[in-house]
């Protein structure tokens, strides 16, 4: 009230009256206003009102387009790869989305072991001990982990937040179903040239490239940095593919040498982007990486 009632006083004394659409003269004649009158009055008063006003707003600055490597991070995060699955304790590959939510993608009886030890690594990390989010791919495995992490860490389900495609394991095409050793002819290619894809299958699994999986992975970070402000997010991934390749990304490490940083099931890293491993020559050495991570 105070505020209103001295705008109004100082509106008085600098401003002329203004009833209806006439204003007052010495002489208390009425004479209709003039535009030259008007403007120099509404300018002022709308002057006088944002100094006054408490509750006036100001626009934050955007923080503009995520690139990686990022120049800074707004947010601590945690990268966290799911126990052991039901396929993996079998030495199946199993990256079909569509059978993501299924009971056999979720931890086997290793893979729960192995993500209890995670959370308790997490809790001796102090990750979480001034509150943190979590966000883990909807798959089976990798819900189950953050349903486990939140627990151990005396973190409310509601701060768990399930991602429904960006955090997908990598899609390995025709390797779909073959045992996990054959994987193997995937990551030499990878050291080869980033956009180069498994073999196609037509059972609807994806074949995806490095390339793909960062593009996935920059968009996850892209959200995240723009929803939170100096937070914790520990993010859950039911693969390495995904953390090794987030990783080199913001290390900005050449994106053929992911591999190097594999995720073991169950292991836990915290995200420091002024740790970059010694270099190593790629298998593409003929080829020069000039804009790490995006090299081809």
């Amino acid at each position: 009230m105070f505020t209103i009632t001295k705008f109004c006083t100082a509106s008085a004394s600098i401003t002329p009256k203004l009833p209806s659409s006439t204003y007052e003269n010495p002489n208390h004649s009425h004479k209709p206003i003039s535009r030259r009158h008007l403007l120099p009055a509404l300018t002022l008063s709308i002057s006088l009102t944002s100094q006054l006003n408490p509750f006036s707003v100001k626009v934050a600055g955007a923080r503009g387009l995520f690139q990686m490597p990022p120049l800074r991070l707004s947010n601590r995060y945690y990268l966290v790869r799911a126990g052991e699955s039901e396929y993996e304790s079998l030495g199946i590959v199993n990256t079909n989305p569509v059978a993501k939510t299924s009971v056999d993608s979720g931890l086997s009886e290793t893979g729960k072991k192995q993500t209890a030890t995670a959370a308790f690594k997490l809790k001796a990390m102090a990750a979480c001990d001034r509150g943190c989010w979590i966000w883990p791919s909807i798959t089976q495995r990798a819900y189950q982990a953050a349903e486990v992490i939140a627990s151990v860490n005396g973190i409310s389900r509601s701060y768990i937040v399930p991602e429904y495609s960006f955090l997908d394991a990598r899609g390995l095409g025709s390797y779909e179903g073959k045992k996990l050793e054959s994987v193997s002819e995937v990551y030499v290619s990878d050291g080869i040239s980033p956009t180069i894809k498994p073999p196609p299958t037509d059972d609807g699994t994806p074949n995806e490239s490095v390339a793909d999986v960062f593009v996935r992975v920059t968009q996850l970070m892209s959200i995240l940095e723009t929803q939170y402000s100096e937070d914790t997010v520990i993010i859950v991934s039911p693969d390495s593919d995904n953390l090794s390749i987030l990783q080199a990304g913001l290390i900005g490490l050449d994106l053929r040498r992911h591999r190097e940083l594999s995720f073991a099931p169950g292991e836990v890293r915290f995200v420091d982007t002024s740790s970059i491993p010694t270099y190593k020559q790629p298998a593409s050495a003929v080829y020069k990486c000039l804009n790490p991570p995006n090299c081809n």
